[in-house]
């Protein structure tokens, strides 16, 4: 009988000890990847002050969409540098931020559209199928947003029954 305690102790510690090294390799991915979110989130700042330069002679709203289109990238950015976040501070991946992420997405792809079909309305095809697009996206929106509402909603009340 002492024998097979002995060796479930055994497996056991050889269990916790793949357990903390793979724990410590994942934390270490999720740090890469947060480095690499910040690199990138400050280079497209950099990126977006060099637009608003290069852009002055271009009309306002030409340099406005440029401008937003960055910012909402950098907003993706940010979004998912949180969602990292939240992954190394609980261990576990956390659904609203990804849910942020896709509302944000498909916002900017929204503006960048709107404007586009803005100079397609001569052009029949290319603007029904820019209003189609449009549309689906908004629908995108609609279920990610409702998405985020049930989950923060699950969440708050299994806090609340938990207390």
């Amino acid at each position: 009988m002492a024998k097979t305690s002995e060796g479930t102790e055994i497996e056991e510690d050889r269990q916790r000890l793949a357990d903390r090294v793979l724990s410590m390799f994942e934390d270490a991915v999720y740090w890469a990847i947060a480095v690499v979110l910040v690199a990138g989130s400050v280079a497209l700042l950099v990126a977006q002050f060099n637009t608003m330069f290069r852009l002055r002679s271009a009309s306002a709203s030409t340099v406005m969409l440029e401008i937003l289109d960055g910012l909402l990238l950098i907003f993706i950015f940010v979004e998912l540098l949180y969602a990292v976040r939240a992954c190394l501070r609980s261990h576990e991946i956390v659904a609203e931020p990804f849910l942020i992420v896709g509302i944000l997405a498909a916002i900017k792809e929204i503006v960048v559209l709107s404007v586009e079909a803005a100079t397609l309305l001569e052009k029949g095809p290319e603007f029904s199928r820019a209003v189609v697009e449009i549309g689906v996206l908004g629908a995108v929106v609609l279920v990610l947003a409702l998405a985020a509402f049930v989950l923060r909603a699950r969440l708050s009340g299994g806090e609340a029954a938990g207390t």
